[in-house]
């Protein structure tokens, strides 16, 4: 073989051998948004960044190409000091675009003129509830959500459990923070749902680990402590926690004999009872007296407008899923458990839980198609993959290092913030929200183990609507003005803009 040949076989090869050698894809576009009057111009940067781990002797190898959006404002003389807010979902298995679409990007889902979500087809709209305004954004889609992959000749089920999931989603934070040059920025993370779990974690992943200390953790509808929202024989927790927002729910949908209260008031007597004579009760087990259980009893049916034989055969303990189908039996409806204003229709009433959830179905098919819409057309990013809005692909979520054991980052996060007492955590509860009730979160914080000094670094906000509050146009206002009130309050003088 000749030289001139050797030569060019090597360099094939070469090219064959990089040919394999995932890349970050990116689209860059530029927009202006109105936020509280005033127009503002953004950069919107959407793709994916290789996700690389390091390898003795090898130099680094390709993980997993992470699919994200980020928006930054253009007006802005040092970028590398304005602050940026790492935002994702939950699941285990969401994408990031209920927080994207939302309340925090600059686009959302357009209601109807009433202000309810609306049927197909859908659009989107500016969002002038965004806090783009306040802080620079990026949504990540953890591993198989999204158009996030594991790269070729990687298992996907890698990233799919509990410790490598928050490892991941802190690496992609530790690379956009080198590639963009943002470490002087002030550091904010928002999770939702399992997100919150995960952002606890992360809180001490990129602090222990790193030396990475946050400005600020945002968490909407919260699960910190598993134990408070698992139903578990031998576990009476939930029973209690769960049980203003049966009376809230139950309020809502006129199954109360007095429904001329306030609901706040109504949801603090409720809560009252919960905390007591219901929990002496349910810790009294089979030696609570017949007279003490007839009035608990009695209560229990004022409260949740279920029958008081109903509440006798539960033995006092109403899981949640029996709730959502009993509360509206007699009129053949469900209510949701994501939001329990929302109504279902099931194949018949005679069943013990519900066929599906209403309110998810809801929001479903609005955030499904915007999303794509949106992200192939104003945003110009092109992908044959499907965006992974909810995928089942990380099932089943590997929770080995928690055996016989319930996932709890509270005490995680109480490090953290005990390690670094200028970290701030916001929290948005939903007094309709089935999934992670107030009272659990109120029970997980005040459980916290956190030194009095700190208590006033957390500030908690309700609203009158469920998991996803924001898809209340009232709520929505409401949480813009909450969460711009909580920055500022972490940001004082002109750091957010």
């Amino acid at each position: 073989m000749s030289e001139e040949v050797k030569k060019e076989s090597e360099e094939t090869k070469d090219e064959e051998k990089n040919a394999d050698i995932p890349e970050d894809k990116l689209s860059v576009t530029h927009h202006s948004v109105t936020i509280n009057g005033e127009e503002m111009r953004y950069t919107a940067t959407t793709g994916t960044l290789i996700l690389k781990e390091e390898i003795d002797k090898e130099g680094e190898k390709p993980k997993a190409a992470v699919f994200f959006v980020a928006y930054t404002r253009d007006d802005v003389e040092d970028t590398s000091t304005r602050p940026i807010t790492f935002s994702f979902n939950g699941g285990p298995g969401s994408s990031s675009v209920w927080l994207h679409l939302g309340v925090l990007g600059p686009r959302c889902v357009k209601p109807n003129e009433d202000g309810e979500l609306p049927q197909p087809p859908y659009q989107l709209t500016n969002n002038e509830c965004s806090i783009l305004d306040k802080t620079d954004l990026v949504f990540i889609d953890p591993v198989s959500t999204g158009f996030s992959r594991a790269v070729p000749g990687e298992e996907a089920k890698q990233f799919h459990g509990f410790k490598r999931d928050i490892e991941s989603v802190g690496d992609f934070i530790l690379l956009y923070l080198g590639r963009y040059q943002r470490w002087g920025s002030p550091k904010f993370l928002i999770g939702e749902s399992y997100g919150t779990t995960r952002a606890g974690g992360l809180a001490g992943y990129l602090q222990e680990r790193h030396g990475t200390y946050l400005n600020g953790i945002m968490l909407v509808s919260v699960v910190l402590n598993f134990q408070t929202i698992r139903f578990a024989p031998g576990n009476d927790l939930p029973y209690i926690l769960f049980l203003p927002t049966y009376a809230a729910t139950a309020f809502y949908h006129n199954k109360l004999d007095e429904t001329d209260r306030q609901l706040e008031t109504f949801i603090d007597e409720v809560r009252e009872f919960a905390v007591g004579d219901y929990t002496v009760a349910l810790m009294k087990g089979s030696n609570v007296p017949s007279e003490q259980r007839a009035d608990i009893v009695q209560k229990l049916a004022s409260y949740t407008g279920l029958s008081p034989e109903y509440i006798e055969r539960t033995d006092l303990r109403i899981n949640i899923s029996r709730f959502c189908k009993e509360l509206l039996r007699d009129e053949a409806q469900t209510v949701g458990r994501f939001d329990s204003r929302y109504k279902g229709i099931d194949r018949d009433s005679a069943g013990e839980y519900y066929e599906y959830d209403p309110s998810s179905a809801v929001v479903q098919g609005a955030y499904t198609a915007t999303l794509n819409d949106y992200v192939r057309g104003e945003l110009e990013f092109e992908s044959d993959l499907p965006y992974e809005i909810l995928s089942r692909r990380v099932h089943p979520w590997d929770y080995s290092g928690h055996q016989n054991e319930y996932v709890n980052v509270a005490d995680t996060l109480r490090k953290a913030m005990t390690v670094n007492p200028a970290l701030k955590v916001f929290v948005a509860n939903g007094y309709y929200d089935l999934a992670t009730p107030f009272l659990a979160s109120e029970y997980t914080f005040s459980h916290l183990g956190l030194d009095p000094s700190l208590q006033d670094n957390i500030t908690m906000a309700y609203y009158q609507a469920g998991h996803m509050m924001y898809i209340d146009q009232t709520e929505l206002q409401k949480m813009k003005k909450d969460l711009d009130t909580y920055l500022d309050d972490v940001l004082p003088g002109d750091e957010s803009v």
